[in-house]
C-alpha cells in the first residue's frame, strides 16, 4: 500500500464531498474492557472528526492508463500524536483491506482504489482513531461506487474494518462513529443493541492524551488471559461495574453530574484493578480532579492513550484543561450533546 503525505492536495478536496463523509471520534465514559464480555457501556461521540476522499477506478477497463495497475493509495492527512500512524500502519491497511473487501472490490486484480483521509480528529489511542477511519471510508465508497446504504449498513462496514485494528472489536467504536451522540452499548451473540441517549444539558468534557500508542489487540488479550486465570476476580469486578453502569446510565437520565463524576471516579477504580491503567493515566485524572472536575478517568484501551474529565461548568472545563496541559502532551476539549 501506497502512502503518501500531501496537504495540499487535502485541502483541493470538495467541502461537499467531505462533509457527508464524516465519523466520528469517541470517549468511552462507562465499560472499557467489561463491554466485551456482554454487559452495557455508555460511550460519547466527540465532535470531532475523520473524512475520507475515495476514487475507485477500474483498471481491467480499456482505455485505462496502462502504467495504473491494481493496488491501494492512501493520503493520510489526519492529525496524530507522534509514532501512531507508524505504530499502527500495519493495523491500517489491513482495515482499510478489510473494508474493501466487504463492498467486493479486488485490489490485487482488477481495482486501483485511491484514498485520502482527513479532519481534525487527532488520532490517539482510546478516541477511536481507527473506527473513524473505517466508517469514513465505507461512507465514501457509499457515494464513489454509488450504492444504497443505510446507516445500519455502514457501521457493518465499520465494523469489518475494526476487526484489522482489533482482532474481535466489541462494535462500540464504529457505533459511536457511525451514529454519533451518547449512546448505551450492549454487545450481543447478534447484532448490538445501542440506544441513544437524551441529555438534559451538555455534558463538558476535557479529555487528554498521554502520547503513549497502545495496542488495544495486546491489552485486551492480557485482561483475557487475567481473567481465565481468576474467573472469581474477573465476576466480581464485572458484578461491581454492572451496578456502577446502571447508576450512570441513571444519574445521565436525571442530569446529576454531581453523581456521574462520582461514578466515573469508581469506573477508573475498576480500571486500575484490571490492571490497564499506568501511572501517566494516574496522575492526568489526579491533576484533573485537583482542578476541580466532578469526576476523572481513563477512557479506552488503557496503559497509555486517553483520560477524560467531566467539568460541569466553562470556567471548570478551562481550570482543569490549564492543569492537564501542564502533564499531558494533548489536551481537548469538547461536549457531548
Amino acid at each position: 500500500m501506497t502512502i503518501i503525505a500531501d496537504p495540499e492536495q487535502h485541502r483541493r478536496i470538495g467541502e461537499r464531498a467531505l462533509n457527508r463523509t464524516h465519523a466520528f471520534g469517541k470517549l468511552i465514559l462507562f465499560g472499557e474492557h467489561f463491554v466485551v464480555y456482554k454487559v452495557p457501556a455508555l460511550v460519547g461521540a466527540v465532535t470531532a472528526y475523520t473524512d475520507c476522499e475515495c476514487e475507485v477506478i477500474d483498471v481491467s477497463e480499456a482505455g485505462q492508463d496502462d502504467s495504473l495497475k491494481p493496488g491501494v493509495t492512501v493520503i493520510d492527512n489526519r492529525p496524530a500524536v507522534p509514532n501512531y500512524k507508524v505504530k499502527k500502519q500495519a493495523e491500517a491497511d489491513e482495515a482499510i483491506g478489510l473494508v474493501l473487501k466487504h463492498f467486493g472490490l479486488d485490489t490485487e486484480n482488477r481495482f486501483h482504489v485511491k484514498l485520502v483521509f482527513g479532519g481534525d480528529l487527532t488520532c490517539a489511542s482510546g478516541i477511536g482513531a481507527s473506527a473513524a477511519q473505517v466508517v469514513a471510508l465505507a461512507r465514501a465508497l457509499k457515494y464513489e461506487l454509488p450504492r444504497e446504504m443505510t446507516e445500519d449498513e455502514i457501521n457493518q462496514a465499520g465494523y469489518e474494518g475494526e476487526k484489522g485494528y482489533h482482532g474481535t472489536p466489541s462494535g462500540i467504536d464504529n457505533t459511536a462513529a457511525t451514529f454519533g451522540g451518547l449512546l448505551k452499548f450492549q454487545r450481543t451473540d447478534g447484532a448490538p443493541i445501542f440506544d441513544k441517549k437524551r441529555i438534559k444539558e451538555p455534558i463538558r468534557i476535557v479529555y487528554a492524551s498521554t502520547g503513549i500508542t497502545a495496542s488495544t489487540t495486546k491489552v485486551v488479550g492480557d485482561v483475557r488471559a487475567k481473567k481465565d486465570a481468576d474467573p472469581d476476580w474477573f465476576d466480581g469486578l464485572l458484578r461491581k461495574y454492572v451496578d456502577l453502569v446502571g447508576q450512570a446510565e441513571q444519574a445521565i437520565d436525571d442530569g446529576d453530574l454531581e453523581m456521574l463524576g462520582k461514578l466515573l471516579d469508581e469506573n477508573h477504580s475498576l480500571c486500575q484493578d484490571l490492571t490497564v491503567s499506568c501511572k501517566e493515566l494516574d496522575d492526568l485524572v489526579v491533576a484533573a480532579r485537583d482542578a476541580g472536575a466532578t469526576g476523572a478517568k481513563m477512557s479506552g484501551t488503557g496503559r497509555g492513550g486517553l483520560m477524560l474529565a467531566l467539568t460541569p461548568t466553562e470556567d471548570v472545563q478551562n481550570k482543569v484543561a490549564e492543569a492537564l496541559a501542564k502533564l499531558a502532551p494533548q489536551v481537548w476539549k469538547t461536549a457531548l450533546k
